[in-house]
């Protein structure tokens, strides 16, 4: 398309071209603004807000404030799926700059061009799509040109509709039939545009008894029709699908047009079954909506053009009427509005259109192929969509209880359409929700193909997702019972029931403690499930911990996902209630610490001050004095006694560190006299032995048992087993931490003696 412009005689049209080309390229890109645009971007404020200050912006700016506006930074971080814009995609493009152009125009050369243009959209069209001796009204809204239809029909069978108006309908009251599974809300917008009360629509239920369950109930319309006629209404029009919004089903088009005959109701037929009018053959189903009335055809999605009006072609002899409804226009420029079309359909040309239709259907059959193992919920195979569900096979062994069934198939479907959706974003598919089979997957090529580009490895990939997922999806399914009845099992756990939730379950840690009030147990119960879903969270493991849905009425749950299919549920709840009760003890024992430390604090605190009185008395004032300090030092030097402190945070007492350091000088003495074999023993080795003789969260133990090896025994000492015990005048060290009479303010820990153990942690380093 680039070459183009530079052998066309207009500059305008040429320049028109290359700035297109370059408009599309800013916008692709990923350039972001420079750091002067956004200088003079924050300091322009004095006169008009924005941009609209000074001379203006250049063409580059603008192009650049519309690119952040259309991607910001959560596109960043979340895919989303975005049209393919190709080259075709670029002439629809240029369609809507070319009729702001061709707008500007003298009156004779507009009328001149904007006829050829509609005529040849028309023909193509209606060649196209085998509609013959038709005519086209193009509209962005595809809602628009069955709008228009109703008007024509209502100018037609009221004859003073135009100059008496609404007062004709009360005489006889018009009505209009649609089918139970036509788009949502279509007859409520036809009747608030048309100002007809609600009571003009009648839906006709499908068929539930005999025939196909998705198609209108061609019986029923009889008897609706006939009874209307005997009451005095006026039956106007049939609204019929060719494949409806949800699954694609296709109603009995042939029979509907006799019956619209044999009462004088206009047919009209919409549903994106149409674009396989294109092809060769064609279903006889489908090949019946070419002897309908009107039908709308939505060419943008089809073919994957941008910005392309839909189109509603219609047979009708009188002009004046057609004028009248709003389908034809005496202005010029409301015929631009086939432009865009009319440059991407010469662009494609009929092969072109063809292919993608096919390609599209190709693709339907390759997902049939490879996804036999779900249950399609459509039965006609001329139509280009797939929809399915999940379903569990009981036959395979597969058993659910009924509760699973009713609620959680339906999260199910929705978490692995999302989840392919993400895996697979060529592929288009999406969920839907279907009256009589609730959610499912849908997957319609005919509709997403041509504008995501989908090709037959996107099917394949899909295929290969959905078939990683199933074992997942079952197993889950039907571990969901078993772990509902393990959760039962703990006293300490709550299983919570969530049916909008897909995975595997939720459950809560409840504490055990009952001398707290409701906030404080609530607040208590709150942190310990938030540490116990970290916890979880940093296991090595495929499950996935989360909070639950985000807009769920469950709090302060622990919800799990997917199972894989070698899941130990006993396992995995029993470690669950573990880490809780874990979480909950040392809860526990840091609040009863915290009395004890505040309580060691404020003593420490008490000797401290009176140690420095002491000293101050020791010393003497003239000590103290920076100056003369250094000078009564040096003729008369003092050694001052430094006493350190240990604070036994088990028993909750100060203690001095005298005997610890006459201890360690002895030990090091001994120790430095020792053979050079005896030294080559690693340190912190914990021996093989019972670890019942210590205390479970002793920080410390360690560090006794290597100075248990390297301090010698005295001759009366006695041993059993592989614990010694120390004599009574020589006691165990202590790890501590010297604290000088000026600097007091770091802690030891000691080890807990035997026989002192408690609740409270053993030792905090």
């Amino acid at each position: 398309m680039s070459e183009h412009p530079v052998h066309i005689m207009d500059p305008v049209l040429a320049e028109m071209g290359d700035h297109l080309a370059d408009a599309m390229k800013i916008l692709e890109s990923d350039r972001t603004w420079t750091a002067q645009n956004q200088e003079q971007q924050r300091f322009s404020w004095r006169d008009i807000p924005g941009p609209l200050q000074g001379n203006g912006q250049d063409m580059v700016t603008i192009l650049q404030l519309v690119q952040n506006l259309m991607h910001d930074e959560e596109d960043k971080l979340v895919h989303r799926r975005m049209q393919c814009v190709g080259e075709q995609g670029h002439m629809a493009l240029l369609g809507h700059s070319l009729a702001a152009y061709i707008s500007v125009l003298d009156k004779d050369r507009l009328r001149k061009v904007t006829t050829r243009i509609l005529s040849d959209t028309t023909l193509w069209l209606c060649r196209l799509f085998r509609y013959e001796s038709g005519s086209v009204y193009f509209h962005d809204d595809d809602r628009e040109g069955l709008l228009k239809v109703c008007r024509l029909i209502i100018n037609a069978r009221y004859e003073d509709y135009a100059t008496e108006g609404f007062t004709m309908l009360s005489f006889r009251h018009p009505v209009i039939y649609h089918s139970a599974a036509c788009r949502p809300g279509l007859g409520q917008h036809l009747c608030s545009q048309l100002g007809l009360p609600l009571s003009t629509l009648c839906c006709v239920p499908c068929n539930t008894m005999f025939g196909s369950q998705h198609q209108m109930d061609v019986a029923l319309l009889d008897k609706l029709m006939r009874e209307d006629l005997e009451s005095g209404k006026l039956p106007l029009l049939l609204i019929a699908n060719a494949g409806t919004p949800g699954a694609g089903h296709t109603d009995k088009l042939g029979r509907l047009k006799e019956l619209c005959v044999q009462y004088n109701v206009w047919l009209h037929v919409e549903g994106f079954n149409l674009a396989t009018l294109a092809l060769s053959p064609v279903s006889s189903m489908i090949m019946a909506a070419t002897k309908s009335d009107s039908m709308t055809l939505t060419p943008g999605p089809w073919l994957g053009l941008p910005a392309v009006p839909a189109a509603t072609l219609y047979r009708h002899e009188d002009p004046a009427l057609s004028l009248a409804a709003g389908l034809t226009s005496s202005h010029p420029v409301e015929k631009l509005r086939a432009l865009p079309l009319w440059l991407s359909l010469q662009y494609l040309g009929h092969d072109g259109i063809v292919e993608r239709i096919r390609h599209a259907s190709q693709l339907v059959r390759t997902a049939l192929r490879r996804v036999r193992c779900w249950e399609r919920v459509e039965d006609d195979l001329s139509s280009p969509v797939v929809v399915f569900r999940f379903s569990p096979d009981s036959s395979s062994g597969n058993f659910f209880p009924c509760y699973t069934l009713r609620g959680v198939c339906v999260c199910v479907c929705c978490q692995l359409g999302e989840r392919l959706a993400r895996l697979v974003p060529a592929s288009g598919v999406d969920v839907v929700e279907l009256e009589d089979e609730g959610v499912c997957v849908r997957f319609n090529p005919i509709m997403t193909a041509a504008v995501l580009g989908t090709q037959e490895a996107d099917v394949m990939a899909l295929s290969e997702r959905l078939m990683e997922l199933l074992p997942s999806l079952s197993c889950t399914l039907r571990s969901r019972q078993d772990f509902r009845e393990e959760v039962f099992q703990h006293a300490v756990l709550s299983y919570v029931e969530d049916l909008n939730w897909a995975g595997l379950g939720a459950l809560r840690y409840e504490p055990r403690r009952t001398d707290l009030d409701e906030g404080r147990r609530h607040q208590q119960m709150e942190k310990i499930n938030s540490d116990l879903l970290k916890k979880l969270k940093e296991l090595d493991t495929d499950l996935d911990f989360s909070t639950g849905p985000e807009f769920g009425e469950e709090r302060n749950c622990v919800f799990i996902g997917m199972v894989p299919e070698d899941i130990d549920v006993a396992v995995l709840v029993e470690t669950i209630a573990s880490i809780g009760r874990e979480l909950e003890e040392s809860g526990k024992l840091l609040e009863n610490m915290t009395e004890v430390v505040r309580k060691g604090i404020l003593e420490a605190e008490e000797q401290l001050r009176r140690a420095n009185e002491e000293k101050l008395i020791e010393e003497g004032v003239l000590r103290q004095i920076p100056l003369v300090g250094s000078v009564v030092n040096w003729f008369s030097p003092f050694q001052s006694s430094v006493k350190g402190r240990t604070f036994d945070l088990a028993a909750g007492s100060l203690d001095t560190t005298e005997p610890i350091y006459s201890l360690k000088a002895q030990t090091n003495r001994e120790a430095f006299s020792e053979s050079p074999a005896s030294t080559g023993q690693k340190a912190f080795r914990r021996p093989a032995m019972s670890t019942d003789s210590y205390s479970e969260t002793s920080s410390v133990c360690h560090l006794d048992e290597s100075y248990r090896d390297t301090v010698p025994q005295p001759p009366g000492e006695r041993v059993e087993g592989d614990v010694a015990e120390v004599p009574q005048m020589s006691p165990p060290p202590k790890l501590e931490l010297e604290v000088s009479e000026e600097e007091a303010s770091a802690w030891t820990v000691q080890r807990v003696p035997e026989g002192e153990e408690g609740e409270s942690p053993a030792s905090i380093r």
